[in-house]
Parts: C-alpha cells; structure tokens; sequence
C-alpha cells in the first residue's frame, strides 16, 4: 500500500498535473493531516484518482462550508483495503478557533474511540495501523510555544491502542534539522508536514 500523506503547506509540484501523473500514478490512497485547502485537495485526488482521508487542521473552518471530497477521520474508526484508520482533528487551545481543544477535551475524545477500536480488535483480530492527526503528542515533534504543543492524550492512545503509526502535521519541519521520526512503543511517529509517501504493508 502506498501513501502519500499531506499538510499544512501546498507543494508547487503537487499542482502539476503532468508531474502528479508521472511521479504518483501508483499512489493508493491520500491522506491529509490538515490545514490544507479544498480545491487543492480535490485536484490532488481527482489526477491521482486514489481516494481521500483527512482530519481538519486549526485553520481549516472553511471546511463547513466546502469539505474535500473525502473521508473525515475525525473520532471515527475506518477500515480501507486491509488497513484500519483513526483520527483527531485541530490543535490545543490557544486563540478560541473553532477546532481547538483543552487537553481535557482531547482527552474524552480519545477514550471516546476506545469501544470502536476494541471491538475491531476483538471481532477482526486487528489493531489501528494508522492514527492521523494534525497536531503532534506532547514532546514528540511539537513546539515550545502554546500553538504548537503537542496533546498528552496522544501518549495514552499510543500506550492504550498500539497504532502501527502516528501521522502528524502542524510543526513545519523547514529546517531539515528538526526529527520527523520517532518510534514511541510500538508506534512509529511521523511528521509528515509538507508530504511524505509512506509504503505500509496492510498484512
């Protein structure tokens, strides 16, 4: 299964439809981690012609109004050709925008998955392969100031759910200093920002 995972920034060369033909005509599914517009999105699946899985970013509002065309991963639990998919939206909280949330809050959202991800587990003899976020955990990947702090329920999920990978954007990874890799427990931790193919074996 081939990825190609999104975020945050537009890609001159994902605007070019001869390019996105040539160098992902084998992609099998998009995934964005948020803050990315609409119509770039629709133009990026529509070329591709693989299908779309997103959760909003802090900035994404408009959303309301004119969602991509895809699945919204937000508090769901999906399967997709072998693979399951969760996701969380937004960022912690620190202007009032409408997709940002109190550690508290993000918190209930996480054990709100447990009894979808459980029962797959149970029924389907099958964990979470890919957790997609737009904000990092806390510590991993994330800023020191309050708009980029990573959630401490991201650990939990981690700890709790045992996902194959943890997908986030959010930080801008501009300096190719900073890691973009790490391995928490038995997760594997990306930040994808601005985008990344991502190979994964759904066996």
């Amino acid at each position: 299964m081939k990825i190609l995972c999104v975020s945050d920034t537009e890609m001159p060369q994902l605007h070019n439809a001869v390019n996105l033909r040539r160098q992902y005509s084998d992609i099998d599914m998009i995934i964005s981690c948020g803050d990315m517009p609409p119509n770039y999105l629709d133009f990026i699946t529509s070329i591709i012609g693989a299908p779309l899985f997103y959760v909003r970013g802090n900035h994404d509002e408009r959303y309301d109004e004119e969602p991509p065309g895809g699945i919204n991963l937000h508090r769901s639990v999906v399967e997709f050709r072998g693979l399951t998919l969760a996701g969380l939206e937004g960022s912690i909280r620190y202007n009032n925008g409408d997709i940002q949330y109190t550690q508290f809050q993000m918190q209930r959202m996480v054990l709100g998955l447990a009894p979808a991800i459980l029962w797959k587990r149970w029924m389907r003899r099958r964990g979470i392969d890919l957790f997609v976020t737009h904000a990092p955990a806390r510590d991993i990947h994330d800023g020191k100031d309050l708009a980029h702090r990573g959630f401490d329920s991201y650990l939990r999920f981690m700890k709790w759910y045992r996902p194959r990978y943890m997908l986030h954007g959010h930080v801008h990874t501009w300096d190719r200093r900073k890691t973009v890799r790490t391995q928490f427990e038995s997760t594997c931790v990306l930040n994808i920002n601005p985008f990344t193919v991502l190979e994964l074996d759904p066996s």
